[in-house]
């Protein structure tokens, strides 16, 4: 059964479906193991490395796990510089592991499956990807490696994933109808607006004096045109202030919280934004309208297609998991967190 990755260096063997050839390896201590397979170059070098897990009858080494991990690792170390960087390290470094045992259980499902990419393939994936402005070399053997693997993988999860999705009808009127709001077009509001600039780093005072005047005027009963010509520094003060159409969800959050409650007609109070000091009138509101099933079919084909995959994908891969033998040797590098 999988064993779940433990920030320590541990040592859980479970066997699943393994042979005899492994029983017995396994009474060997881990350094006989290592010098029996490899010739003592490699291994003294290998024993330099660490072994991070064991999958099946494979190693991952620690020295992957870095690579796997290295990306994450500089953005991590430029955005959290405090002191919870090693923690956020250390979980990388886990979640990094984990992608190499789900990858590697793959490829050896491809390898028993008989799954197979062609050098032609191969060649011609990495001219595309280099015409994509991909920095692979296609006379690069290492390069040419990571395509193979991920043309493999793509192939594996088409066999047993993608090509055994149905999707039907009524599927789709029920993920329709239970998600409506997905496929509703926006509110939108018809505004107008008085907006005032500060005239310098300190004319914040100023420019909320001149907006109050300007609001005492509206209470008054002047017009709102009227009231924008005279003290509005906006673009579209000699229209009156008038915005036009926006949707929801393209205004400033404070604007959007202030028109959220008004009505047709209705004027906001005083806003302070990062665009200056606004008041804003409502002139018209238009409900979300939802579009027709028919007219987002296709979109909600993709959507419950893609949903159905990433669930039958997590359970392919439970179900290799609980197949293989999974021996997690791992301890965190404090090094890592220091390079």
């Amino acid at each position: 059964m999988h064993q779940s990755i433990l920030p320590r260096d541990t040592c859980i063997m479970r066997q699943v479906s393994v042979g005899s050839h492994w029983a017995g390896f396994l009474a060997l201590p881990l350094t006989l193991l290592m010098i029996a397979i490899w010739p003592p170059a490699v291994s003294e070098a290998r024993l330099q490395d660490r072994i991070a897990a064991i999958v099946n009858s494979e190693l991952i080494m620690w020295s992957d796990v870095k690579r796997e991990f290295e990306t994450e690792h500089e953005r991590l170390s430029r955005e959290y510089p405090g002191s919870d960087l090693a923690q956020r390290l250390q979980t990388a470094e886990y979640m990094a592991l984990t992608k190499l045992i789900e990858r590697r259980l793959q490829l050896q499902e491809a390898k028993a499956k008989k799954v197979e990419v062609s050098d032609l393939e191969v060649k011609q994936a990495l001219e595309q990807m280099k015409r994509q402005g991909s920095p692979l070399n296609i006379t690069n053997p290492n390069d040419v490696q990571t395509v193979r693997e991920q043309l493999l993988l793509m192939r594996v999860i088409d066999q047993h994933i993608r090509g055994n999705i149905t999707v039907g009808d009524s599927e789709l009127k029920r993920f329709y109808q239970e998600h409506r709001d997905r496929f509703a077009l926006p509110e939108e509001y018809q505004l107008s607006q008085i907006l005032i600039h500060p005239r310098s780093s300190d004319g914040l005072a100023e420019a909320l004096t001149k907006a109050r005047r300007a609001m005492d005027d509206l209470k008054r009963g002047d017009k709102f045109e009227d009231v924008a010509m005279r003290y509005s520094d906006g673009a579209n003060a000699l229209q009156g202030g008038r915005l036009g159409l926006v949707r929801q969800g393209e205004l400033l959050p404070t604007i959007e919280q202030a028109v959220a409650h008004l009505v047709p007609g209705g004027i906001s109070d005083i806003i302070e934004s990062p665009e200056g000091i606004q008041i804003i009138r409502l002139d018209d509101r238009k409900p979300k309208q939802f579009r027709r099933y028919e007219d987002v079919r296709r979109e909600v084909q993709e959507l419950v297609y893609q949903q159905k995959s990433d669930d039958m994908y997590q359970s392919w891969l439970v179900d290799l998991k609980s197949k293989a033998y999974i021996e997690i040797k791992f301890q965190h590098d404090t090094s890592t967190a220091q390079r």
